[in-house]
């Protein structure tokens, strides 16, 4: 096992031990800043991100590795202290120029904006990440490898720097005085994720906010304007496909539907929410209003809870599939891979309350049973245990009866709750 993933496996059971500390202090406080469709969609992104990380490792890590080998001005040595000081250094300020791009320019704003589609902000939005950001973030810390910094240099820092961010995802840490004007803190980042006006576009810094303050993008939280959170184009699902497609689409379209070539090109250039004139004008599209209502679709307790415990379960094949990365056969690995892509996709269908969800969600829970069942063994195993086979079935086959027991029980409240006309 490798630094990174030794780091990961350390972090992820912290992570969550810390959500669930922030589930309990806001409980206490008599706050709710939790909501369980939100953090499903928002894990299950994390989730997507960490697959899609297992097979875009040659092209992030690769093309880095291969610039430090032949591009290198200094062989910069991996035992001093002082490279790793400057190299974390050197990443977040490289990490602010990425992070700044991605609100700039439309085309990284496709990646980035899965981490601020949430209206939500707590611990779990920390972990919703994007699948598509390894297409050119990598770019952004080329600088490092043409300055020398060893590979395994890079990787240790870049994991610094990304868990350092974690903990500033919180409502519940208020101002920190003389710390607030130094580091990211969560009264910074909090404004950052803000879709108010005097919000917008600001602290891009990943462990320092002194970025923000020397190049003018540095805004302080203000009570007397509360910060609220989303995006200025609400993404209104928990479908983890759409999240991630959503802007890339939209762009997509307006790029076809311009008239001039230069416009087909500069939409995926130009800041946020420029279109060309042509296109706003034949296409318009509502004005923000911040006021909106938030999307969160009304499911039963029982349904809420079966959405968590899927979760759960489809959590611990994630791990699986995690830790079978190295040693399986790419044809599995990509088939285990969209298995559970596709079922986050219908489990966010069926926390929508969408009657295609249920179908969805059936269908998942057969594919889940009928593997085992039919070829006695499971991605990257391919001989189970004749009981852990038929636990797997049986797991699959309670669900399914809850689930159309909890179906039926809502059509019959709300059959019994339609006035009688007479």
């Amino acid at each position: 096992m490798n630094t990174q993933e030794i780091i990961i496996t350390w972090a992820t059971p912290v992570f969550f031990a810390l959500i669930a500390l922030e589930m309990l202090v806001a409980r206490l406080r008599g706050r709710s800043v939790y909501h369980s469709s939100d953090a499903i969609n928002s894990l299950g992104l994390g989730v997507i991100s960490q697959i899609v990380a297992v097979f875009s490792k040659l092209l992030t890590l690769g093309i880095y590795a291969w610039c430090v080998q032949r591009f290198a001005l200094f062989a910069l040595p991996a035992n001093s202290v002082w490279v790793w000081i400057s190299a974390l250094l050197l990443y977040d300020f490289c990490y602010y120029w990425l992070h700044r791009a991605g609100h700039e320019v439309n085309i990284l704003w496709a990646a980035h904006v899965v981490h601020h589609q949430s209206e939500d902000y707590n611990l779990s939005t920390a972990l919703r990440q994007t699948g598509s950001g390894v297409l050119l973030g990598w770019l952004f810390y080329l600088p490092m490898a043409i300055v020398g910094y060893p590979l395994e240099v890079f990787v240790v820092v870049a994991l610094i720097d990304l868990l350092y961010q974690f903990w500033v995802h919180t409502e519940l840490v208020g101002r920190l005085g003389w710390f607030d004007r130094v580091f990211c803190s969560p009264s910074n980042h909090r404004a950052h994720h803000a879709v108010n006006d005097r919000y917008l576009d600001r602290n891009y810094g990943g462990i320092l906010i002194v970025w923000d303050r020397l190049f003018g993008t540095f805004i302080e939280e203000d009570d007397t304007d509360p910060p609220i959170y989303g995006t200025r184009s609400p993404l209104r699902s928990w479908n983890p496909l759409w999240a991630n497609a959503e802007v890339y689409w939209a762009t997509a379209k307006d790029a076809w539907h311009a008239r001039r070539w230069r416009d087909k090109l500069l939409v995926w250039l130009k800041p946020p929410g420029w279109r060309p004139a042509d296109v706003a004008e034949r296409f318009p599209k509502p004005a923000f209003d911040i006021q909106r209502e938030r999307f969160l679709p009304q499911l039963s307790r029982g349904l809420t809870v079966y959405g968590l415990v899927q979760f759960a379960l489809l959590l611990g094949m994630a791990v699986q599939f995690l830790d079978l990365a190295k040693q399986v056969p790419a044809t599995t690995l990509v088939a285990y891979a969209v298995f559970l892509v596709l079922s986050l996709t219908a489990l966010g269908a069926l926390t929508e309350a969408r009657r295609i969800g249920i179908g969805l969600e059936l269908a998942r829970l057969f594919a889940t049973a009928a593997m085992p069942l039919l070829t006695g063994g499971w991605f990257g195993v391919p001989q189970l245990d004749a009981r852990v086979v038929a636990a797997m079935v049986a797991v699959q086959a309670l669900s399914a009866l809850v689930l159309g027991w909890l179906v039926l029980s809502a059509a019959g409240r709300r059959n019994a709750e339609k006035p009688i006309h007479g």
